[in-house]
């Protein structure tokens, strides 16, 4: 949950996409509103964002609340039948390019909704059919992002590696940005599915120096049985082809991933393929989900993981990924580093790995040596 700022105050959930959102959504209301932007990729996800709406009525009775975000578009009539809820925001997104503010870096939604039905997901009724915004609108939002200040622009989406747009790919996409604003330090991708990535992308992380050596991947689970149960689209073998395939094109690359522990049939050896799928990946930084069912979808109609099991396997992946990460922090001691502070006292390498710069002013590049660390981020001299 973050807070926004524009002519209408935002409460945001949920994903950076709905961050650009929240903004787009606070330019267009009239400031006297409250805009609270629901997200529904869990029932844990909804439940929050109802307490958040009665908590604000109780404290605010005089706000005008406007409820938006793929919850609401889900289930309009639940939000609008909530007290002190004025106004419920149904209408998909537009299919446009849009912008907007992560602390020091710029985020550019370039493509929304998906065409795909992992059985797990109810996205896809949130925000509808995969679209790409224009080449062109993109270039024209990220130089008014880099004018702006902007050191580095993350590029997302809903399914971000279906851009498709007047013949240009996602990997053309990048390289056009890259040619079109020389001057722009970084740029890069948010969550991608390594089974839709197109040649021209890695190429791109191969040739551009200034297309940062880090993706996410949207993994969710290393074994093929539990992968085709999710209806995912790759298998194990396609998870680790595709990130060696990576890291011979960018040797430096980091590659992070989302899982999700305790999906419903899930044995304890098929979790186990996942938590070895995190070394024979060689991943870093890992986004860890205990399932739980989500009403609408198929998943929630399989037998289910007892919640505690789900629980369990979720901590212990979690440890994997500290393990794995505390490894990687290993390697930087003694390297020095291009790093980009952020408010806090933080920053991130271009590898997204995070640093500790107290007293450091925030949107700046800067070069420090890493010294040591603690686990999480760098100490830098």
């Amino acid at each position: 949950m973050s807070p926004q700022a524009r002519k209408a105050e935002t409460l945001t959930f949920g994903c950076r996409l709905n961050i650009v959102d929240s903004e787009e959504l606070a330019r267009e209301t009239a400031s006297d509103a409250v805009i609270v932007n629901t997200c529904a990729v869990t029932s844990e996800a909804t439940r929050q964002a109802r307490q958040a709406i009665r908590k604000l009525h109780r404290e605010r009775p005089e706000a005008q609340i406007v409820v938006a975000g793929c919850a609401a578009r889900i289930d309009p009539q639940s939000f609008e039948s909530m007290e002190g809820v004025t106004r419920v925001i149904a209408e998909q997104p537009k299919n446009r390019a849009l912008t907007g503010e992560e602390g020091t870096r710029g985020l550019l939604a370039v493509q929304n909704g998906c065409d795909h039905s992992c059985t797990f997901c109810i996205i896809p009724a949130g925000r509808g059919a995969a679209r790409s915004a224009a080449p062109s609108e993109i270039v024209d939002q990220a130089r008014a992002l880099w004018a702006s200040g902007k050191q580095e622009i993350v590029l997302t989406g809903v399914d971000l590696t279906s851009y498709d747009a007047d013949g240009i790919r996602l990997g053309g996409l990048v390289r056009l940005l890259l040619r079109e604003l020389p001057q722009l330090p970084r740029l890069r991708l948010s969550s991608i599915d390594c089974i839709e990535a197109d040649e021209d992308l890695v190429i791109a992380m191969r040739e551009e120096e200034r297309l940062c050596p880090h993706l996410h991947l949207s993994l969710q689970a290393g074994d093929d049985l539990i992968l085709k149960r999710m209806k995912r689209r790759h298998l194990r073998a396609d998870a680790i082809r595709f990130c060696n395939e990576l890291r011979k094109a960018r040797p430096d690359i980091v590659f992070g991933a989302d899982f999700i522990a305790g999906f419903p049939t899930e044995a304890e050896e098929m979790f186990a393929q996942t938590l070895a799928l995190v070394d024979e990946c060689g991943l870093t930084h890992l986004h860890v989900f205990p399932y739980s069912p989500r009403p609408g979808t198929p998943a929630a109609r399989m037998p289910q993981v007892a919640r505690e099991i789900a629980k369990e396997r979720a901590a212990r992946l979690r440890e994997c990924g500290e393990r794995a990460l505390a490894r990687h922090l290993d390697t930087q001691i003694g390297k020095s580093l291009r790093l980009l502070t952020e408010r806090g006292g933080m920053a991130r390498a271009a590898d997204f790995t995070l640093a500790r710069t107290p007293g450091a002013e925030a949107g700046r590049l800067i070069e420090a040596r890493a010294a040591a660390h603690d686990g999480k981020a760098l100490a830098v001299a």
